[in-house]
């Protein structure tokens, strides 16, 4: 039985983890061209959005889901080099998100 349940880890979590990070890409992708056409809006139609506060939001939630899937690949380890290149990983980005919302505090206006 714990074979099995191994099995299938090792079978579906790859694909979980993949969907996981292709929606952050998405989610950065998303925000970049959002952001840029409220640059578009704010330079030739002299509107005034908060380009710095959204693309950070949008970098946060997309950070957010890729952390989300290094967690899961840690179920996935298997040796201890794995395991610290992983954490490494995953602690650059936890820096990138505690940096990305102190900037969001610091650019509401």
């Amino acid at each position: 039985m714990e074979n099995m349940l191994e099995h299938i880890i090792e079978t579906v979590l790859p694909y979980v983890i993949s969907a996981i990070e292709i929606m952050g890409i998405f989610a950065v992708t998303w925000t970049a061209i959002h952001t840029f056409w409220e640059y578009i809006q704010n330079a030739f139609m002299k509107k005034n959005h908060d380009l710095q506060h959204h693309l950070a939001i949008g970098l946060a939630t997309g950070l957010e889901f890729k952390m989300a899937a290094e967690i899961l690949k840690t179920v996935l380890v298997r040796e201890l080099s794995e395991l610290v290149i992983l954490g490494a990983v995953i602690l650059l980005r936890a820096i990138l998100s505690v940096l990305i919302h102190f900037e969001m505090k610091h650019t509401v206006k």
